[in-house]
């Protein structure tokens, strides 16, 4: 009996759909997370990239629970004196709901090189709909 280690011939790949409707966002992305890296599977390797397509629907409606939306920061600096530009989450929410939800999933990803690949599977959009029917996605709950 040996081992089994995933590798690029062997991993099949499904698509997922999440509604973010009415849920919070750290829950939404963390599912997202897992998804991503698939950590749900049985034939999960940590060094492998054997992770499933993720399309999130309704980001706009995410929530963010207690005070996040007056006091959480979404911060990024030029490089040069005087370069912080800061936009609160309730303006970057209403602006960009689709920016704030792939920060949440990022930052719950490992930082190496598998990460970059796993996120261009991931597919965010602020409405209900999306335009991946023809791949037959499930949904994930």
């Amino acid at each position: 009996m040996s081992t089994f280690m995933a590798n690029k011939g062997n991993i099949v790949r499904k698509w997922y759909i999440l509604d973010a409707a009415g849920k919070p966002l750290g829950k939404t992305a963390a599912t997202a997370a897992t998804l991503l890296r698939g950590k749900h599977k049985p034939e999960y390797t940590p060094h492998a990239d054997c992770g499933d397509f993720v399309i999130i629907i309704n980001a706009e409606k995410a929530v963010l629970t207690g005070k996040k939306l007056e006091q959480k920061y979404y911060r990024t600096h030029s490089g040069y004196p005087g370069g912080l530009h800061e936009t609160k989450y309730r303006l970057l929410m209403q602006d960009k709901p689709e920016l704030a939800m792939k920060l949440a999933i990022r930052g719950m990803m490992p930082r190496n090189i598998i990460t970059k690949d796993s996120l261009s599977r991931l597919k965010i959009y602020r409405g209900a709909e999306h335009v991946h029917a023809a791949q037959k996605p499930e949904s994930w709950t």
